[in-house]
């Protein structure tokens, strides 16, 4: 009887653990904090690539590549250690509704916080629109969902696809062949959506006409907890600063290529989030490190500081 309900709890246990293999939940541990999660590491098989294991664990294809550049993409070695960045910090924007980070191509959704319990966080990779056909950074909401959407191409799109003789029709309706997967989210910019997929290896990639593409099974659990009318904050945060037990923490992750301009080896942007974030305290920043993060961004967090107490009189800026 031991062993046969012995036998009930592993099976129970399995498939438990294999429905929630893509849940990808984390808790606002410290009130302070704005970092969640932790690396972890796989031994990679030989029958999987490397955008399999990355989508098996809840990333794209810039999250796993940047940090096992090392790896072979299509041929993994058998038993080859995979580092999973499952470490984040937090964008710099109100913990509220869906924050979408455009260059680090990953969303956060912060559900509607419960008095007296800690702030559930989900995290999810992205596709995004490609250089010409750019994401917006707007503030917006959810003004609809719709469950297996028909796809109405815009004309534009049309045209390029005749271009390309590849003509499409003026409906594509539910099915293979339809780009917005199963689920679809539309904004209050009514030509911009979240959705899903039928090419889910172009999660962690600018590949879509500016609407946001997730794995089909994150926008099924995505689509489940939002509601109508959730505030959509899109961004553009290629480097995020945040802080636990008063260690300043640097993530970076590659720029858009239109960006350059704007963020290449320069840390304004980086002093500007520690200023924002810093509240008036005292800090220093070890601007050599916070330099070596930018130039080679790996998407995990790094620290390059440390708030001090007043009494130190520490001038901000400096070196440690």
């Amino acid at each position: 009887m031991t062993k046969m309900f012995l036998n009930i709890f592993l099976v129970l246990f399995f498939f438990l653990n294999l429905s929630n293999a893509n849940a990808s939940r984390y808790f606002l541990i410290e009130e302070n904090s704005t970092l969640i999660g932790s690396t972890k590491t796989i031994n990679a098989d030989e029958r999987d690539t490397l955008l399999d294991i990355g989508r098996a664990h809840g990333f794209g294809i810039q999250d796993i590549k940047l940090v096992n550049q090392n790896v072979d993409t299509w041929l993994p070695k058998d038993g080859e250690e995979i580092l999973l960045p499952s470490y984040f910090i937090l964008p710099v924007a109100p913990k509220i509704g869906i924050v979408l980070n455009v260059p680090e191509m990953r969303l956060y959704y912060y559900p509607p916080k419960v008095d007296g319990k800690l702030q559930d966080v989900y995290t999810y990779p992205l596709g995004v629109g490609r250089q010409g056909w750019n994401t917006p950074y707007i503030k917006t909401t959810i003004v609809e969902k719709k469950v297996k959407p028909n796809w109405y191409p815009p004309l534009s799109i049309r045209q390029e696809h005749e271009e390309a003789g590849d003509p499409l029709p003026k409906i594509v309706k539910p099915g293979p062949d339809n780009p917005l997967g199963s689920y679809a989210m539309r904004l209050g910019r009514r030509d911009y959506l979240i959705h899903g997929t039928n090419k889910p290896y172009g999660i962690g990639m600018r590949i879509s006409h500016g609407c946001i593409r997730l794995y089909p099974e994150d926008i099924k659990e995505l689509f489940s907890k939002v509601s109508l009318d959730t505030p959509v904050n899109i961004i553009n945060q290629p480097y995020k600063i945040g802080i636990k037990e008063n260690v300043i923490y640097l993530e970076a992750h590659p720029f858009l290529d239109e960006d350059k301009e704007k963020y290449e080896n320069n840390l304004t942007s980086v002093i500007a989030l520690v200023i924002k974030i810093s509240k008036n305290r005292n800090y220093q920043l070890d601007m050599a490190a916070a330099y070596d993060a930018i130039k080679k961004p790996t998407g995990l967090p790094v620290p390059i500081g440390l708030f001090v107490s007043p009494e130190k009189n520490i001038e901000s800026h400096s070196n440690i």
